[in-house]
């Protein structure tokens, strides 16, 4: 099984159009600070193993990826995109020698089961930092994603998971149909018909714990973008959070 061609072709022309010469280039890439870093002080309490490698699951251009790496000692960005892995790749390279954790990036289909489960027999049990990748995935896809979480995580794992709340889908509709049209950031999103903020937030727990997962914690997080309103001030999205393991 893998995704539909519709979402990975939306994604690779996404991120095929992303410059990457300057960071926040794209709305959800903000600043790790205002990110990563609120979600690491509300998920490292809850982190058994902190040893296990990290994967940031969608980790699109690896902006939160090498934050993160300065908090665990193997970080592994995953997407499905190769344009998405390339971008994150050169940015690292960039960065140049990094006195913190391993890092690395790779391509992968989240919901292929076979390429799921050989990434678990390479890594054994991980912990995944997964931020805004079930909320705009296709419905079909949401079990099969969740699933690899659960997989992934094995049995000593726990994943930070943040996704859109519902009422962010009627916040970006209020925004594309500003008089003025969508904020330049948020238009390409809609050009390769990536629709953001598409579950309910009862849907995800539901999905958590139909695969065996229990959530250990979760709560509401704004979520910071890299885009403003007309009066200068930034964007922020309601989200959800949550974390998700296995207990006994």
């Amino acid at each position: 099984m893998s995704v539909t061609s519709r979402y990975k072709d939306a994604w690779e022309g996404f991120w095929n159009e992303v410059p990457g010469d300057e960071p926040g280039e794209v709305i959800w890439d903000a600043d790790p600070t205002l990110t990563a870093g609120l979600h690491l002080a509300l998920y490292e309490p809850l982190v058994d193993a902190p040893g296990l490698t990290l994967l940031d699951l969608g980790c699109g251009n690896g902006t939160q990826t090498r934050f993160l790496a300065d908090r665990f000692p193997r970080v592994m960005g995953l997407d499905l995109s190769a344009a998405a892995i390339e971008l994150a790749r050169a940015a690292l390279a960039a960065e140049g020698d990094r006195p913190s954790g391993e890092i690395s990036f790779r391509r992968i289909d989240a919901v292929d089961k076979d390429a799921v489960a050989e990434l678990h027999e390479e890594l054994g049990d991980c912990n995944v930092y997964m931020r805004g990748v079930l909320h705009q995935a296709d419905p079909k896809d949401r079990r099969p994603l969740v699933e690899t979480l659960a997989v992934l995580l094995g049995d000593r794992g726990r994943a930070f998971v943040v996704e859109l709340a519902e009422a962010a889908g009627a916040r970006l509709a209020s925004l594309a149909q500003a008089p003025d049209g969508p904020p330049p950031k948020l238009q390409p999103v809609f050009k390769h018909g990536i629709v953001p903020g598409a579950v309910a937030d009862a849907a995800a727990v539901d999905l958590f714990e139909s695969t065996g997962l229990t959530v250990l914690a979760g709560g509401d997080l704004p979520l910071t973008t890299t885009e403003y309103e007309q009066d200068g001030s930034r964007i922020e999205l309601p989200s959800k959070w949550s974390v998700v393991g296995r207990t006994g």
